[in-house]
């Protein structure tokens, strides 16, 4: 019998854009060699994590890809998202230009440097706690494989929180997806304070975190779903294009403090500094795909479209199978991405 390669998973999050990670789980579950054994998840990443994990206590990896379908259409609000085949028939390009460029996206954009959503009273309500509320916890929370961790970032100090195990449940969810400026904080019970914290979105700390997969029972292959492009050659001059690039700097930019840190140890070890026996040797690998996020937008992110959303799975699937063609035997010998390289 083939023994099976063990990866963890560090997903993005990225709002409607982590229909993208969908696809490349998709197409991941598809392949029986892989054992996915954790996941790091932030705001978008989290809901995949979770969907993912849910789905596959229950119904192994058919149960995964099935509660994955279920939560996009929820996020699409499509009952049946093949149909999008035929409501948007637009590139993605397009997409983003009409979206950034439309009235009502203006309109609340502009709404969300003025008006706080403490201002809204009895009209506020968080879009998606109708959906975490539906995610089946007992299986979520499941001491069962593949552990899920969850990163939000606590308000009063900027610390990042990871919640996993009997921790996650709506509240982390939804902390983990908090945008500050559309969203409430969460308020939760913070065990590791002692106290009641509220949190935002995860992204500002750990896009995703990376750290909490470095346990030693855990294997030493790190599989990042990247949303946010690392690199734009152009130089944004429009106000959308410069918050747009200020949004993806900042959302990429926990990561890539993780990713210098992973190349710094290695660095040691190669030049002996280290003794293995300190330190494991990560190995990290990447699935993204730059072209096509490249030509979308934070209005692409906050306004979800089923037509894009379909195309983002596909484009998801196609990377994954790129990778998974090209990689899979790299898994459990080296990594596919040069860290050394990316910081020179």
């Amino acid at each position: 019998m083939t023994q099976k390669k063990q990866i963890n998973l560090a997903l993005q999050g990225g709002g409607a854009h982590g229909a993208f990670t969908w696809g490349v789980l998709d197409r991941l579950l598809e392949e029986e060699e892989l054992d996915i054994c954790a996941i790091s998840g932030t705001s978008a990443g989290a809901l995949n994590g979770a969907a993912l994990k849910a789905g596959m206590i229950n119904g192994g990896r058919q149960g995964a890809r099935d509660n994955l379908d279920w939560l996009w259409e929820q996020v699409a609000g499509a009952p049946d998202l093949s149909i999008a085949k035929w409501m948007t028939p637009m590139e993605p390009a397009a997409i983003s230009k009409v979206l950034e460029n439309s009235l009502p996206v203006a309109m609340a954009e502009a709404w969300t440097r003025m008006v706080s959503p403490y201002d809204y009273g009895p009209f506020y309500k968080n879009p998606l706690a109708d959906i975490v509320a539906r995610f089946d916890y007992t299986h979520v929370c499941d001491d069962d494989k593949p552990q899920l961790l969850v990163c939000a970032t606590r308000v009063r100090n900027g610390k990042i929180r990871v919640f996993q195990g009997a921790e996650i449940g709506p509240d982390a969810l939804m902390a983990s997806a908090c945008l500050p400026t559309v969203f409430k904080a969460i308020e939760i019970d913070d065990a590791t304070t002692g106290r009641r914290e509220a949190f935002w979105d995860g992204g500002y700390t750990g896009n995703p975190a990376l750290f909490p997969l470095f346990a030693k029972d855990l294997p030493d292959d790190i599989v990042i779903i990247n949303i946010n492009p690392l690199e734009r050659d152009e130089i944004p001059t429009t106000p959308q294009q410069i918050q747009n690039r200020i949004n993806e700097i900042s959302f990429n930019s926990s990561l890539l403090r993780e990713l210098r840190a992973i190349e710094f140890v290695q660095r040691m070890l190669d030049d002996g500094q280290l003794k293995s026996e300190q330190k494991s040797r990560v190995r990290v690998h990447m699935i993204a795909d730059d072209k096509l996020m490249s030509q979308l937008s934070v209005a692409t992110k906050t306004v979800p479209n089923a037509g894009l959303i379909l195309q983002l799975k596909e484009a998801g699937r196609a990377a994954a199978d790129t990778f998974l063609t090209g990689h899979i035997d790299d898994i459990g010998k080296r990594s596919t991405i040069d860290l050394k390289e990316m910081f020179s």
